[in-house]
């Protein structure tokens, strides 16, 4: 809908805010993850997301369904971005498998200790093991499969040979669980360099894995 005087008019704010150039999905999914991560999901209304957000309730829902899909999609962007680079570090067949593994390590590191909040926290929560979550699941163990095929490669490389599956997947299971522990070894020292932190953990990785 538009003004006499050209001007876009959307739905009414129920404050005040200062323009962040968000869209309104956007802007909710930031409220949202503030909110999640400082008072607790389960302490979290829609309303205050809303009110976080700049807009009424009623408004909300023209955007969002709810707390869960909110919750979905912060909990599918701490591993999107990870699966995407993964794939890419795969289909490079020109370094060594090793030096990818590292990457990925380091890149998702980066990923989940990076952000304003805390979205790897967000992982314990009992509400996420329901059905709902579903989605979140397949694209983690994606990344959990990419990581194994990595560690596979690397191990080759290194051992001259794959090792048995079920070491295989010990190995993936402890690197996996490594990547994303860090959070809470993040939340002990916030103030360490993230850059270090992410080259640290991508080290110990490789470790783990023999290399």
């Amino acid at each position: 809908m538009e003004s006499g005087s050209g001007r876009r008019v959307g739905r009414p704010r129920a404050a005040q805010r200062p323009d962040s150039g968000l869209a309104p999905r956007a802007e909710l999914l930031v409220a949202a993850a503030e909110l999640f991560t400082t008072r607790g999901y389960a302490a979290t209304t829609t309303r205050a997301v809303a009110e976080r957000a700049g807009m009424r309730q009623a408004s909300m829902y023209h955007y969002v369904s709810g707390k869960e899909e909110l919750l979905a999609a912060l909990l599918e962007s701490t591993v999107t971005p990870s699966l995407a680079y993964a794939g890419e570090l795969l289909a490079d067949d020109t370094r060594p498998a090793a030096d990818r593994l590292r990457e990925l390590c380091r890149a998702d590191v980066e990923l989940l200790c990076g952000g304003a909040h805390d979205l790897g926290g967000l992982y314990l929560l009992p509400e996420v093991r329901t059905g709902r979550f579903a989605q979140f699941h397949a694209v983690r163990a994606e990344l959990k499969a990419a990581y194994r095929q990595l560690i596979a490669a690397t191990t080759d490389a290194a051992a001259g040979g794959v090792p048995a599956e079920s070491e295989l997947d010990l190995r993936t299971d402890l690197v996996f669980g490594l990547i994303e522990g860090v959070i809470l070894v993040h939340r002990s020292d916030p103030d360490r360099s993230i850059a270090e932190f992410a080259r640290a953990t991508a080290d110990a990785a490789l470790r783990i894995v023999g290399a």
